[in-house]
């Protein structure tokens, strides 16, 4: 699944490949972690770990990102009974595609989800 992102810059930064760490978090080139799957973007700790320090505005061209969909994530989740720590993980909920499949959902309103005609 593709993404875009707010220029040129952010894009090649979250797109990086290294040829000797495949782990984005070993690189000390890679700066800038993109979690489809939560919709998140962070500035990487180099500390070993999996850290990073999320961040709301593109670091090169200042523009606002998207939210976090991470609370989305586990209410979805729940929504469907699956188990956060499960081995069993629908592979839908590993990337972008359980949100793309929100995202094109109609809007619910206070109609029981059907949508006014007056």
């Amino acid at each position: 699944m593709t993404d875009s992102h707010c220029c040129a810059e952010l894009t090649r930064r979250v797109e990086h490949e290294c040829d000797l760490h495949p782990d984005p978090f070993e690189c000390p080139d890679n700066l800038v972690y993109y979690s489809a799957r939560l919709r998140e973007y962070g500035l990487i700790i180099h500390d070993g770990g999996s850290a990073m320090i999320s961040i709301g505005y593109c670091p090169w061209c200042g523009s606002e990102l998207p939210a976090s969909a991470r609370d989305l994530w586990f209410d979805e989740l729940a929504r469907r009974g699956i188990d956060p720590d499960s081995d069993d993980m629908p592979e839908e909920f590993t990337d972008g595609r359980w949100l793309a499949a929100i995202d094109t959902e109609p809007p619910a309103t206070e109609t029981g989800g059907r949508v006014r005609s007056d």
